[in-house]
């Protein structure tokens, strides 16, 4: 027989949670239909998802709750308060440094929220009974819309969530169970006439509110994407060399946010606002350290450093052709054919076709080709 938690059992869970670093703790039902999973698919035969292949493959299993599990009969929805000390958006205003986003400047919450969430799991298990399953955004369930759907807050044009306790700034973490758990409200949108976060978008991300086109989306460009930033969408790109805040940052529910408490999500000095010359000088080894308990580790040197080499490529400084041209050898196709659109930010295509080497690897030969027939301005923004 499944056992039914009263309302006093959900106020001793949320204290667990409280007491292990949770800012938020709410309920929700999950076996009601589910209008997500039609917006998700929307997006992804839209193409909006790019080269998030993932996406489409599980598209299935996130068509409802109980795809991922078919006994579950409610959720445990948590959320951790991971804000910012001070307006990430100031890195912008210094182009000699890289702008990486605020999740990432401290330890990577997978790790983190998945071990509270085993803590919280085997409290209820101990206690209550019923079999459980815990979750993280790396595992196709929905989590913005099961957040939703449990009250912790809406999501926002950006279609990111927004809680009203904490703003923009919250990870998600689910614990599904076959407990019968009596489900808080959902929330309502308040998001209004404002688009702010719309506005905000460097890349036009957004063809309507509420729906991202990831192709766009800095986040997306800078972390998903394993090939060459359509070049287009380069200048855009700014300082910015892993993610983008501004959409979040923008937010007016923002004034309720609070600097995160808890000490593995507060950002580490040396990732605040680096030197874009400095991180250009990472070898592997280098990379590997620096990075090792960020989210940044994930997507490697070579990619990484093709945001640095784009970043520096927009800054407008023509002594930051010294820190570029050596990439131009570098053994990472990706890496060399950002050094020449680099250089090319700041080189005639004349000098350009000075420089140019045979490339062997297609993608960096055709950067070469735009950059001797076209080039750039000196000195381009």
């Amino acid at each position: 027989m499944t056992t039914s938690i009263s309302e006093a059992t959900k106020d001793q869970i949320r204290a667990q949670a409280r007491s292990l670093g949770f800012d938020l703790c709410q309920f929700a039902d999950v076996t009601a239909p589910w209008p997500a999973s039609a917006r998700l698919a929307a997006f992804v035969e839209a193409g909006h998802h790019g080269e998030m292949d993932w996406m489409a493959e599980t598209l299935d299993r996130r068509s409802h709750p109980t795809a991922m599990w078919g006994e579950a009969r409610a959720a445990i929805v948590l959320g951790m308060n991971y804000g910012p000390a001070t307006d990430p958006r100031t890195v912008l205003d210094h182009p000699d440094q890289g702008a990486i986003s605020v999740y990432a400047q401290g330890d990577d919450y997978h790790d983190l929220i998945k071990g509270r969430l085993k803590q919280l799991a085997s409290w209820v298990v101990a206690r209550f009974g019923g079999e459980l399953k815990v979750f993280v955004d790396t595992a196709p369930l929905m989590e913005k819309p099961l957040a939703e759907r449990a009250g912790l807050g809406w999501q926002g044009k950006h279609t990111n969530l927004v809680s009203r306790e904490l703003g923009s700034w919250l990870f998600l973490g689910s614990i599904l169970t076959v407990l019968e758990i009596e489900p808080d409200p959902p929330e309502v949108d308040h998001c209004g006439s404002c688009r702010a976060c719309l506005d905000a978008c460097p890349t036009n991300a957004f063809p309507a509110p509420y729906q991202l086109d990831a192709r766009r989306c800095i986040s997306y460009l800078t972390i998903e994407l394993k090939v060459p930033v359509p070049t287009d969408l380069r200048p855009a790109l700014g300082n910015r060399i892993y993610g983008c805040d501004d959409c979040l940052a923008a937010c007016p529910w923002n004034k309720f946010a609070q600097a995160a408490s808890e000490i593995r999500l507060q950002a580490r000095a040396t990732l605040r606002a680096p030197s874009l010359i400095e991180l250009a000088g990472l070898d592997d080894a280098a990379f590997r350290a620096l990075f090792s308990k960020s989210p940044v580790k994930r997507i490697g040197r070579s990619r990484f450093l093709r945001n640095v080499l784009y970043a520096l490529g927009n800054a407008g400084d023509p002594l930051k052709v010294e820190a570029i041209r050596p990439h131009l050898e570098d053994p990472s196709g990706l890496v060399r054919g950002a050094a020449v659109w680099a250089l090319s930010r700041y080189l005639a295509p004349s000098e350009m076709l000075a420089l140019r080497t045979e490339d062997p690897d297609p993608e960096v030969a055709a950067e070469w080709d735009q950059a001797c027939q076209s080039g750039a301005m000196p000195g381009a923004n």
